[in-house]
């Protein structure tokens, strides 16, 4: 039988995955909550839009090392709390608050390998922007529920000499007891718990899955691994979702039934 493992948001995009016990599916096809602040660029007027492209703002593809930042975010107190190496900054989201971790995260990075990355024009002073609650940094237009199988990431795993767990992948969705990429192959329709779901294409991957979760190191070209050792066209791991009526709620250990 196949059942949800574990569920995941990212309050702030590019950062530190937040697991739930449950997570809400919005109408929209986004999680509740998730990618709802993101460290932009200086000269990024904030969106209206509802997605956010990598390029605007940190991300792990192309600043590995922030795999190293542990961020919460306390729903009930809407404080964030940033931690690295003797970095340890607590803070409201007023804009003192917002300042404060802004200065935290380029501390940091200058004492990076990526510091030279924050000379580029247009990147200094970073912005964090979002109200912490709606869910609209995401990297396409329509959200979408990113879900992948914990044995594809295992089989992936066995075939490098570096770590790779579920982290890299930065899904809300990990199923057990699929067998090995076979979700790449579902078609149609995917009920988790009472929530329905329309299949809608296979999740190509970028560099953001070469960077070691613990080390914020490029340990593994899991890119070129997937097109040569597992034949693949472009490099894919998971697959997206959209609700097919109205959203809802879903949690660790719900059934995921393929309906086709």
């Amino acid at each position: 039988m196949i059942r949800v493992d574990a569920l995941y948001r990212y309050p702030v995009k590019g950062f530190t995955p937040e697991r739930r016990r449950r997570l809400v599916v919005q109408t929209d096809g986004r999680v509740q909550g998730d990618r709802a602040l993101v460290f932009a660029f200086a000269d990024v007027d904030h969106p209206d839009e509802a997605t956010f492209p990598k390029s605007r703002g940190l991300a792990l593809m192309t600043f590995p090392t922030l795999a190293r930042i542990a961020l919460t975010l306390d729903d009930a107190t809407d404080r964030l709390r940033l931690r690295v190496d003797d970095i340890d900054v607590e803070a409201d989201l007023d804009e003192d608050g917002r300042r404060r971790l802004a200065e935290a995260v380029t501390a940091y990075l200058r004492t990076s390998s990526d510091a030279k990355l924050l000379d580029r024009d247009g990147i200094l002073p970073l912005q964090l922007i979002g109200d912490s609650r709606t869910a609209r940094f995401q990297d396409r237009p329509q959200g979408y529920i990113s879900l992948h199988g914990a044995a594809s990431v295992q089989d992936l795993d066995a075939a490098v000499p570096a770590p790779v767990d579920d982290r890299r992948f930065r899904s809300n969705i990990v199923v057990s007891g699929a067998a090995p990429w076979a979700e790449l192959d579902w078609r149609g329709r995917v009920r988790i718990g009472e929530v329905v779901f329309e299949v809608q294409k296979p999740i190509e991957r970028c560099a953001a899955i070469t960077a070691n979760p613990d080390t914020g190191v490029r340990d593994a070209r899991l890119l070129r691994v997937l097109t040569t050792e597992f034949a693949q066209t472009e490099p894919t791991l998971g697959i997206l979702l959209l609700p097919v009526d109205g959203g809802g709620t879903i949690a660790e250990g719900d059934e995921v039934v393929p309906l086709g």
